[in-house]
């Protein structure tokens, strides 16, 4: 599990600066669920119940910084964790749609268990953000690569790498 803090997202068509700390800079497709109720200890079968929206996301990750972590066994926390590292795209409102249905590929937990595991932790209130990440491994990105997720033919990601 990995906690990003509310400097870590970036919204709305906005672009992605690459960081100059890093000569490296991944990115995995991903869902986000948005959290509308206060929880804690959610058994999988009621987790649909707390959350109201989904989004498709860009996970970005320092991908030098993170072998280097990996090779010394720390934390990669300043691999994942940095400012501007999760771009969001357009919410779409829950309405029983499988959020693993929204990006049409396997993810890593279904929706169901990313609720479980974040409120077993810790407590999960209204406008939380989970993420859950896609079965891929993280692919180089350049400056000038624009990221883009369509869904049913309307795109609702959008991020330029600067």
């Amino acid at each position: 599990m990995v906690l990003k803090g509310d400097s870590c997202l970036l919204n709305g068509r906005k672009p992605l600066f690459m960081p100059e700390w890093t000569e490296e800079l991944g990115v995995t497709e991903c869902v986000i669920l948005r959290v509308s109720r206060l929880g804690k200890e959610i058994a999988p079968k009621f987790a649909n119940r707390y959350y109201d929206a989904v989004a498709p996301g860009a996970d970005f990750i320092a991908l030098d910084l993170a072998r280097e972590a990996q090779t010394a066994g720390r934390p990669w926390t300043e691999a994942l964790a940095f400012d501007y590292s999760l771009a969001i795209g357009e919410w779409i409102n829950h309405d029983g749609m499988s959020a693993a249905e929204l990006l049409n590929d396997e993810l890593i937990l279904s929706p169901e268990e990313a609720v479980a595991r974040a409120s077993k932790v810790m407590t999960i209130r209204q406008g939380d953000l989970i993420y859950i990440q896609r079965h891929q491994a993280p692919r180089p990105v350049h400056k000038e690569e624009i990221i883009r997720i369509e869904i049913d033919g309307e795109e609702k990601l959008y991020c330029k790498i600067k």
